[in-house]
């Protein structure tokens, strides 16, 4: 049985509690959405390098398929100026295959979580070597 001046201490005690919960509740969704673009970012990339060590000579076939990547997923739009290409290592001929590597690096930059976290720099990567 309560007593008269324990009513209300429930409805305080939510009241205090609900701010902290709610900014937990709001950071997992966030870092949560940043690992989903991190994942398509490094998925792009990686899609990316293998057309790029592939065609080992253009840049527009990596770059065209690393937009594609990230526009399937809906969680990204990217430009070309976003996508680096490096395929300098696929040009020259080196002894060793192992050290002939096509690089491609994809930067997103000023990502904020929720619009409170960040601006950010997320970053996705990908090697392969060159010529499959």
């Amino acid at each position: 049985m309560r007593h008269r001046h324990e009513r209300g201490a429930a409805t305080v005690e939510f009241a205090l509690v609900l701010p902290l919960l709610l900014l937990l509740t709001f950071g997992i969704l966030a870092f949560g959405y940043a690992f989903h673009v991190q994942t398509v970012l490094d998925n792009a990339a990686r899609d990316a390098v293998r057309v790029a060590a592939l065609t080992s000579g253009s840049q527009a076939p990596a770059e065209a398929r690393a937009v594609a990547r990230a526009s399937a997923s809906s969680a990204v739009t990217l430009s070309d100026e976003q996508i680096g290409v490096d395929l300098s290592a696929c040009a020259t001929p080196v002894p060793l295959a192992s050290d002939r590597l096509a690089h491609v690096t994809i930067e997103l930059e000023d990502f904020s979580l929720l619009g409170v976290f960040g601006p950010i720099t997320l970053t996705g990567t990908g090697s392969m070597r060159c010529n499959g």
